[in-house]
C-alpha cells in the first residue's frame, strides 16, 4: 500500500512518527523543509530569536517512513497524483493531506502587500530583525508596531515583543516602541473565560500595549493602517511594522470534482477523517473540517487537535495495511494556555466530569510548557 503523507506540521509529523514498519506498507513523507517548526512558539522566535525547530530525519528512525524533500504544487484526487514544484509526479494508494493553513487577509486593501505574517520561520526572523533595528541610533522612520488580530497568536506575540521592547530600551537608552493590538471583535482572546481574559488584559496594559478592541482594520499602506471604530469613525495609526494574525484558511491546493468544503476552505471529512467521496484520502490538521460528534461543532484548528488527528490516522493506516477496522475520531480538548511573556501565562486544563481548572502565572506557564513536552515525547524527541 503506497502511502504519501503531505506536510510535516503537527498533524503530518504525528502520523509519520506513529507508524511502525508494517508488511505491505510503503510510506513517504513529503515536506519542503528538513525540520519541523513549533508554530505555537513562533512568537518567541519573533521577539527573542528562540530556537523553535526540530530536524525531521532523527524522528523518523524506526518508523519505516522515507522522506522526500520537495515543495508540493498541486494534488489531484481524481487522478490520484501529487505534482511537485520540481516537475515530478507522485502516485499513491492512500494519501494523508496535512498541509496546514495560509493567512486569510479577508481582502482588506493593502494588507497582504504590506503586513508581515507569522506562519513560518522567515516571518519570525523578519519581525526579530525589525524590533532590533529600530533600537539602532541610525534608524530612521516610524517605530510603531501594529498587530492585527487579538486571538492566541496576536496576544502571545505582543507580550513577547513588549518584553523585548523593555530589554532593548533599557540596554540602549532609547524610548520604547509603541505597540498596538487591533481587534475587530469586542474582546481579546475569545476562547477564554472572562476572568482569565481580564487577567490577560491587565497584563497587556501593564506592558503598555495599546489594546484597540472593536477597531476594524480597513486598509493598510507601507507605513500606516486605517481602522474603523464601532461608531463608524475612522482613524489612521502610523506604523513601521504591520503584523497580521487575524485569520487563517486552508490551502487551495487540492483539486477534485467531488470535494466538499466548508468555512475557510476547510475540507469536509467523515468520522474517520477521510473525504467521503475519496475514502483513500485522509485530511488532518488545519485543512480538515472535522466535526465533534458530541457538540456537532467544527473541531478547532489547534496544535493539540492536529496531533490527535495525526496519531489516530497513523494507527488507522496501519490497520488498513493489516485489513483491520478503522477507529473513529473523537476529539478531546485537554486545555488552553496563553503565554503572556516570560513566566506569565493564563489558561485552563480539563478535569474529570467536564470541569475546568483555571490557572494564572507561573503554574499556567508550566502547564503550557508541559503541553509542548508531551508533544515532543509523542513524536519520539528525547528533549
Amino acid at each position: 500500500m503506497k502511502t504519501l503523507i503531505l506536510g510535516a506540521g503537527y498533524a503530518g509529523l504525528a502520523v509519520a512518527t506513529k507508524l511502525k514498519p508494517t508488511p505491505g506498507l510503503d510510506v513517504t513523507l513529503v515536506e519542503q523543509n528538513p525540520y519541523h517548526v513549533f508554530e505555537t512558539r513562533l512568537h518567541e522566535a519573533a521577539a527573542h530569536n528562540t530556537q523553535v525547530t526540530l530536524p525531521l530525519q532523527p524522528l523518523l528512525k524506526g518508523t519505516g517512513v522515507q522522506m522526500d524533500l520537495a515543495r508540493i504544487d498541486s494534488v489531484d484526487l481524481d487522478a490520484r497524483q501529487v505534482a511537485l514544484k520540481d516537475g515530478r509526479t507522485l502516485s499513491y494508494d492512500t494519501l494523508v493531506i496535512g498541509l496546514g493553513s495560509v493567512t486569510n487577509f479577508y481582502r482588506i486593501p493593502g494588507l497582504a502587500e504590506h503586513a508581515t505574517e507569522l506562519k513560518e520561520l522567515a516571518d519570525a526572523d523578519e519581525i526579530f530583525t525589525f524590533i532590533n533595528r529600530v533600537f539602532e541610533t541610525s534608524y530612521v522612520g516610524n517605530r510603531n508596531i501594529v498587530v492585527g488580530g487579538a486571538g492566541l497568536t496576536g496576544v502571545e506575540l505582543v507580550t513577547e515583543l513588549a518584553q523585548r521592547n523593555e530589554i532593548l530600551s533599557r540596554e540602549r537608552g532609547l524610548p520604547k516602541v509603541e505597540i498596538y493590538l487591533v481587534e475587530a471583535g469586542p474582546k481579546i482572546l475569545p476562547v477564554l473565560d472572562d476572568n482569565l481574559r481580564e487577567r490577560a488584559t491587565r497584563t497587556l496594559t501593564e506592558y503598555g500595549i495599546h489594546i484597540l478592541v472593536q477597531h476594524r482594520l480597513m486598509q493598510a499602506s507601507e507605513d500606516s493602517v486605517t481602522v474603523q471604530t464601532a461608531d463608524g469613525q475612522q482613524k489612521v495609526i502610523e506604523a513601521g511594522k504591520i503584523i497580521w494574525t487575524g485569520g487563517i484558511q486552508a490551502q487551495e491546493i487540492v483539486k477534485a470534482e467531488k470535494l466538499e468544503k466548508g468555512p475557510a476552505n476547510r475540507i469536509v471529512v467523515d468520522e474517520y477523517l477521510r473525504i467521503p467521496a475519496y475514502p483513500e484520502v485522509f485530511v488532518i490538521g488545519d485543512m480538515a473540517l472535522a466535526t465533534d460528534p458530541k457538540t456537532q461543532k467544527p473541531v478547532p484548528t489547534t496544535a493539540q487537535h492536529a496531533g490527535q488527528q495525526g496519531r489516530l490516522t497513523g494507527k488507522n493506516i496501519m490497520r488498513l495495511a493489516r485489513g483491520g477496522e478503522l477507529e473513529t475520531y473523537e476529539p478531546s480538548t485537554l486545555g488552553e494556555f496563553v503565554s503572556l511573556g516570560g513566566l506569565m501565562a493564563v489558561g485552563w486544563m480539563k478535569l474529570p466530569w467536564n470541569q475546568k481548572l483555571a490557572m494564572t502565572g507561573g503554574m499556567a506557564h508550566v502547564m503550557k510548557r508541559a503541553s509542548e513536552w508531551r508533544w515532543r515525547a509523542s513524536i519520539g524527541d528525547p528533549i
